[in-house]
């Protein structure tokens, strides 16, 4: 490895043992057996979605794709442990009791949790080094699980709901945190791909499409059935629709695989909050029609006018592919619960105050508190990227074949 390149043997390292003496030490007080409701393939379906899918998803970059592969692992497994211990310690906090379960809901439960990650994670792809990415890991699942108990305890909403927050923190949380990272060079062709890295990115994509109906139902106790079916339907209607709109809005009328990239996963996230309160399976098709016509016009407006303005570099476009649908789903599971119960709830008021407020007060946190880890992981002392070696393995990989002349 060139000289030039900085060596993360004295930091990373020591980190990394650092934190897992931690969560030793507080997994011996706080874990215990205990039966679990959610059976092993359930939790193997989350698995590899979070795994598998996002680990190809974020593979576009054609210089980037160990870093993109290795560091997803790597901030899961930690992160994992992390968000059991930090659910764990802030619901003793705030209630005065521990969780009476562990099992697999518990570590299904911290699987599902570190979406929100992996999604910010892609909103600073290729420029966070490893040192930042998991200090940002620990900083984003103790304020992301902050966040949901707020709207468990205090806002009363139901846990599977406020769970699917993640697409919403995660989205915002890594805006903000990119917010603070100088953009790439325009004219960098490391922040390209090629139809290899396509089609490993891709491959991502078909994994969390054809996982998504798992992770969306399951926490699910009484409607798991009806959630599966109305994400695969949204899920569908989104992959139609991508296809459809990706001929009709490039200029030489040919699909583009950016738009399939992205899109065809929007319907999934949509439905992730409004799943339960559809009862018709048409009603889920018109949300993922609507989701990815948001995601691709969205992609187009954000590109071109919001980010250069706000000089934001969204590395994997996490704010139209996660977040634009996620907040379309939260607020089409509001309307949809006000039109199911109009008749027979006196405090629809009340609740839809409540559900616009949890919203309002996901977003503000993940916001305010990426805004912050942003500038704190660009101080010096966590060695940041230079500009002009983003996007690259060979600043963090070994690659002895590319040695010279890379």
């Amino acid at each position: 490895m060139p000289s030039h390149y900085p060596n993360f043997r004295c930091s990373v390292p020591w980190l990394i043992l650092f934190l897992e003496a931690v969560f030793l030490v507080l997994s011996y007080f706080f874990f215990s057996e205990d039966d679990s409701i959610i059976s092993y393939p359930a939790f193997q379906d989350v698995n590899h979605t979070v795994v598998l899918g996002f680990g190809f998803f974020l593979t576009f970059l054609k210089r980037y794709g160990f870093s993109s592969t290795g560091f997803n692992l790597l901030i899961i497994v930690l992160g994992v442990q992390c968000s059991m211990l930090v659910e764990d310690a802030l619901f003793y906090i705030l209630v005065g009791r521990r969780l009476s379960e562990v099992g697999l809901r518990r570590i299904t439960r911290a699987t599902v949790s570190m979406m929100s990650v992996v999604i910010s994670t892609g909103a600073v792809l290729g420029k966070a080094n490893p040192l930042q990415l998991i200090l940002m890991t620990v900083v984003e699942i103790i304020f992301f699980q902050l966040s949901r108990q707020i709207n468990n305890i205090f806002l009363m909403v139901a846990d599977h709901i406020s769970m699917m927050n993640v697409h919403l923190f995660g989205a915002y949380f890594g805006l903000a945190v990119a917010s603070r990272f100088s953009e790439p060079s325009p004219s960098s062709e490391k922040n390209t791909s090629t139809p290899k890295s396509d089609l490993f990115s891709m491959l991502g994509t078909l994994f969390l499409w054809v996982f998504w109906p798992s992770l969306n139902s399951v926490l699910y106790f009484d409607f798991k059935l009806q959630v599966i079916y109305n994400t695969y339907f949204a899920l569908a209607v989104s992959a139609v629709t991508a296809f459809i709109l990706s001929v009709l809005t490039t200029e030489d009328g040919k699909f583009r695989m950016s738009h399939i990239h992205s899109a065809v996963l929007a319907g999934g996230v949509t439905l992730s909050y409004a799943a339960e309160s559809i009862n018709y399976p048409w009603i889920a098709m018109i949300l993922g029609l609507l989701a990815t016509v948001i995601t691709i016009l969205g992609s187009y407006c954000l590109q071109r006018c919001l980010y250069p303005a706000l000089k934001i570099h969204d590395a994997s476009g996490v704010h139209f592919t996660f977040g634009l649908p996620a907040l379309l789903g939260a607020l089409a599971q509001v309307l949809l619960t006000v039109i199911r119960s109009w008749t027979t709830s006196p405090n629809l008021g009340s609740f839809v105050l409540i559900r616009l407020g949890a919203i309002c007060q996901t977003i503000s946190v993940a916001l305010i508190t990426g805004f912050i880890t942003g500038l704190i992981l660009n101080l010096k002392l966590f060695k940041t990227v230079p500009v002009s070696k983003y996007f690259e393995d060979q600043f963090y990989w070994e690659f002895p074949h590319l040695a010279v002349g890379f």
